[in-house]
């Protein structure tokens, strides 16, 4: 019997049952990719983060996998797993680095919480086709095809209101068939700007709290406001609250991260 050590952390937040939760699995050598994806198909959140040691102390390799897919950026699950390097692996230092598919990014103790530095991805010329917008259930001021992180196709909608975008109710299988995710955006009422995402495309209908929609989030409301400092909220059912700051081609995410359970898997 192999026994395996699991975090759930809710991240973006100050307490339990807000933010995003995610799963992190601290390994010594990596598993076989079926038994990955089976864990993060078993554990149904929206990402599921599995980390091994690196050469030196305070560098890991990181994965992370949706129910259905492995991805390339994912920040709450990032975010998850620097607070389980810092409070359950005993790790002393101030920052701590994960070698990732997206390249190296380093996550540092900050103001009671985190910092993330993570890579910008501006949204491209491109529009959102018609349809993408019908599918998530409201017309934007405008739209933009965004880099393609979680295996599907992205787009940015803005909005013009935060009322407008609480209240879409997108057509979750339409944008499964298109192979879509979108990510809803418009000022805030009480922080600079507010999203929601949406990623049937990679098995998550609705994300909670979406770290990787922010880099490009931030570079678009930054120009457009002027402003390189901008907070932001995901205004999901259960929430969350970010700092982001604006970097040439890096984009910094702040936020927290409340303890839920700590236990293990047990594999044949």
């Amino acid at each position: 019997m192999t026994r395996i050590p699991i975090h759930q952390v809710d991240a973006f937040a100050d307490r339990p049952f807000s933010g995003n939760p995610a799963a992190v699995c601290p390994l010594q050598a990596w598993l076989a990719d079926d038994v990955l994806r089976a864990i993060a198909a078993e554990n149904n959140l929206s990402e599921t983060a599995f980390l091994v040691p690196g050469a030196d102390a305070g560098r890991y390799h990181l994965r992370w996998f949706t129910p259905t897919v492995e991805v390339a950026l994912c920040g709450h699950a990032t975010l998850a797993s620097a607070h389980v390097v810092f409070t359950k692996l005993g790790f002393g230092g101030d920052a701590v680095t994960f070698d990732t598919l997206s390249g190296p990014l380093t996550v540092a103790r900050a103001d009671g919480g985190y910092v993330m530095d993570f890579p910008s991805l501006p949204h491209g010329p491109t529009r959102a086709p018609d349809a993408i917008a019908a599918a998530v259930g409201g017309a934007p001021e405008a739209g933009f095809e965004i880099p393609r992180v979680h295996g599907a196709d992205y787009f940015l909608l803005v909005y013009a209101s935060q009322t407008e975008v609480a209240a879409l109710a997108p057509d979750f299988r339409a944008l499964g068939a298109a192979n879509a995710n979108a990510v809803a955006t418009a000022p805030g009422e009480d922080c600079d700007f507010v999203s929601r995402f949406f990623g049937p495309g990679s098995g998550v209908d609705e994300d909670p709290v979406t770290g990787s929609a922010h880099c490009t989030l931030a570079p678009y409301w930054s120009e457009r406001l002027g402003e390189t400092r901008l907070t932001a909220r995901q205004i999901s059912a259960r929430g969350g609250a970010l700092v982001v700051e604006q970097k040439g081609d890096r984009t910094a995410l702040g936020g927290r991260c409340a303890d839920y359970m700590s236990g293990e898997i047990e594999l044949p």
